[in-house]
C-alpha cells in the first residue's frame, strides 16, 4: 500500500534525541538529503551498461507511465518521477501511528507544511520503534513501512521526487497506482485534512490505473492487476467493515468501558476469523497475514483515512464527465470551502450501500 508523507516531514520544528525535537528536524533533512543525493536521471540508468536488465525494464516502463501521466490524467507536468534512486532498504521511511484504546481516532502531530496529520515519520526503523515506544502506554501504537511519500511539488527545483527501489519491482498495475497517487498529491493538498488528501490521491490512482491498463498496457498486465486488486477491495471490505462495528461500539453511550472492551475483542476475533475464511478462498495468499496479526486502532485507523471518501470522489469524477482537468478544478473548488461544507458535500456524494 502506498501513503504520503507532506513536505512537513522535512520542516518540521522544536527538543532532545534523534526521535524527537532537533533530533527529529535532522534525521528529517539528512533523511531526504540522502534520498535526493542518490537519484539519477531514469536515462542515464538506460544508458548505464551495469544496470540489471529487469531493472531496465521496470524504468523503462516507469518512463511511459509518467508520461500517460501527463498526456492521460491531467497529471503535473515535472520534474518528479524523471530519476531513480536504490535506497538499499526496504521503505522509504517508517511511519508511526497511534490510537486510544476505545477510538479509532488518530493521534495527531502538526507541522508547518503539511498541518496536522495522523503520523510521524522516520528514515530509519529503530528511530521509529523508538518513538511508538515512548508514546503513553495507554495508546494503541503501531510502526509500519511506506514505500514512497510525497514533497508535495515544494522539491521539483531539486529535480523532485523520485522513484525508488522500495516500489520500482512492484507489478505494472500497482506501480502505476502509486505513481499516480503520489503525483495527485502535487495538484491539491488541503493542510491538516488527511482523509480529504488520502481519498483524494487514492480516487484518481484507482481511476487513473484503470485507464492506463485498458489504454498502454498488455492483457496479461490487466489479468494480473485484475486478480491483485480483487482481493485487495475483498480484503479492504473486510476491515471496513471492522471499523464500522468498532465504531458503533466505541459511539454506544449506553456501554461502559469495559463492555465496550469486551465487544472490541470480540469484533477482533471474529474479522480473524472471516479473514480466514477469505485467505482459505484464496487458495491460501497470505499477503495481509502481517497486517491482520497486528491490527489494532491505530492501523485502523490509519486505513480509513484512505478509504473514506473515495466513493464520493469516483462519483464526482463521473458528475464532471470522466474528465480529469475538470475533476481537478471541481475538487479544487471543493477544496476551498470551509472543513464543515467540504464534509458535508463529501457525504452527500456518497452513493447509498447497496
Amino acid at each position: 500500500m502506498t501513503l504520503a508523507l507532506a513536505l512537513g516531514l522535512v520542516l518540521t520544528t522544536a527538543g532532545c534525541a534523534r526521535t524527537q525535537g532537533a533530533g527529529y528536524y535532522w534525521q528529517s533533512l539528512t533523511g531526504h538529503a540522502e534520498l535526493m543525493w542518490r537519484a539519477r536521471p531514469i536515462d542515464d540508468w538506460l544508458d548505464d551498461p551495469h544496470t540489471p536488465d529487469a531493472l531496465r525494464q521496470r524504468l523503462a516502463l516507469a518512463k511511459r507511465m509518467r508520461a500517460f501521466a501527463v498526456t492521460a490524467l491531467d497529471l503535473p507536468d515535472n520534474a518528479s518521477y524523471h530519476r531513480y534512486a536504490d535506497l538499499g532498504r526496504r521503505a522509504a521511511v517508517y511511519n508511526v501511528v497511534a490510537a486510544p484504546a476505545l477510538s479509532l481516532k488518530l493521534q495527531t502531530w502538526c507541522f508547518p507544511v503539511a498541518g496536522c496529520v495522523g503520523y510521524r515519520g522516520y528514515y530509519h526503523e529503530g528511530d521509529a520503534q523508538t518513538f511508538a515506544r515512548s508514546l503513553d502506554p495507554q495508546l494503541e501504537v503501531a510502526v509500519y513501512p511506506v514505500p514512497a511519500y510525497s514533497t508535495l511539488g515544494w522539491m521539483n527545483w531539486a529535480g523532485g521526487d523520485p522513484l525508488l527501489n522500495t516500489f520500482i519491482q512492484y507489478p505494472e498495475g500497482e506501480l502505476a497506482r502509486l505513481v499516480f497517487h503520489e503525483l495527485a498529491h502535487q495538484v491539491l493538498y488541503v493542510k491538516g485534512d488527511t482523509a480529504f488528501n488520502e481519498s483524494f490521491a487514492t480516487a484518481v490512482e484507482r481511476l487513473g490505473v484503470q485507464r492506463w491498463l485498458a489504454e498502454a498496457s498488455t492483457p496479461a498486465a490487466r489479468a494480473e492487476y485484475l486478480a491483485f486488486d480483487q482481493r485487495r477491495q475483498s480484503f479492504r471490505r473486510l476491515s471496513g467493515q471492522l471499523r464500522s462495528r468498532l465504531q458503533a461500539i466505541y459511539d454506544d453511550p449506553a456501554l461502559n468501558d469495559a463492555t465496550k472492551t469486551e465487544r472490541k475483542h470480540a469484533a477482533m476475533a471474529g474479522f480473524r476469523h472471516d479473514y480466514a475464511q477469505l485467505k482459505a478462498f484464496w487458495g491460501g495468499y497470505a499477503a495481509y497475514d502481517p497486517w491482520v496479526a497486528r491490527v489494532n486502532n491505530a492501523l485502523l485507523g490509519s486505513q480509513g483515512a484512505y478509504d473514506q471518501y473515495v466513493p464520493a470522489f469516483e462519483a464526482l469524477f463521473a458528475a464532471q464527465g470522466h474528465d480529469f482537468a475538470r475533476f481537478y478544478d471541481a475538487v479544487r473548488a471543493l477544496a476551498e470551502r470551509p472543513a464543515a461544507e467540504r464534509l458535508a458535500a463529501l457525504q452527500a456524494l456518497t452513493p447509498a450501500p447497496r
